[in-house]
């Protein structure tokens, strides 16, 4: 019996272990995706009916071409964008992906200011691609950064 539940364990233990390999593969090929600057490479990791919606500006992409657009957006609005990888969990259906977002604002607000913000990604899996992708961030974080909104106030400024 006990050599039962010793196999039992190490296929469990195995099984964990694979689950943790997704969960960093699926998030791994999200920030290689976006850090690629390529929107044939962003697209490639999600499904052809994706909803990738921007939460913080309510704007909804539906599907592959539209998804195109959006990337080539970014790519545009900020050249040298960076994305981070700071945390991801995921299992087979839904996960999480935890980023920072970095780059110099050239068509976001045009100030060709520097900015970095930390955000996070809620995704759903299918056939082991994205296709449902919510992005939340501290848009008023950025506009700070980049002279759009002024300075937060600190309690020694108050």
């Amino acid at each position: 019996m006990k050599k039962i539940w010793c196999m039992i364990s190490m296929v469990l233990l195995v099984a964990q272990m694979t689950t943790a390999q997704k969960k960093t593969s699926i998030a791994d090929s999200w920030v290689t995706a976006w850090n690629s600057h390529d929107a044939d490479k962003v697209t490639a990791i999600f499904t052809t009916d994706v909803l990738y919606e921007e939460v913080t500006f309510g704007a909804a992409n539906h599907g592959s071409a539209e998804l195109r657009k959006f990337a080539v957006s970014i790519f545009d609005a900020v050249p040298d964008a960076k994305f981070e990888l700071v945390n991801s969990s995921a299992d087979r259906a839904h996960g999480s992906i935890e980023w920072i977002f970095s780059g110099t604002d050239h068509g976001l607000y045009k100030t060709g200011k520097r900015f970095s913000v930390r955000g996070v990604s809620v995704i759903d899996l299918r056939g082991g691609r994205i296709s449902r992708n919510l992005d939340y961030y501290d848009a008023a974080s950025i506009m700070r950064q980049v002279g759009v909104l002024p300075p937060e106030k600190t309690d020694s400024a108050k």
